[in-house]
């Protein structure tokens, strides 16, 4: 899959859907739950059940990065499955501190 920035993306698997925030120039493999995500706008979206190993759950409003920070993704609705990229599981991106004011 190669996303676009901007884009709307659904589970088909739970509720899941987030909006692409950062995305290489590179095919990449997005799934939650185990399944691929499809479209938003697809009517076939969240038709199945995630698979159990990666079940950790969405959290609305957070923004979910891979290691390398190439991926990020806004959680727009919560659901059940792990996002992941290529087979590894996203992590929430955490708050960047604020410069100390004097």
């Amino acid at each position: 899959m190669k996303a676009g920035i901007g884009q709307s993306l659904a589970s088909a698997v739970d509720a899941t859907a987030v909006v692409v925030v950062r995305w290489p120039d590179a095919d990449l493999e997005l799934t939650c739950g185990g399944a691929a995500m499809v479209d938003a706008k697809d009517p076939a979206a969240a038709t199945g059940t995630p698979d159990p190993t990666q079940s950790a759950g969405t959290q609305l409003g957070k923004r979910y990065v891979d290691p390398a920070n190439a991926v990020e993704l806004l959680c727009t609705k919560a659901g059940a499955g792990t996002l992941a990229v290529n087979g590894n599981p996203l992590v929430v991106k955490a708050a960047q501190p604020l410069p100390a004011s004097d």
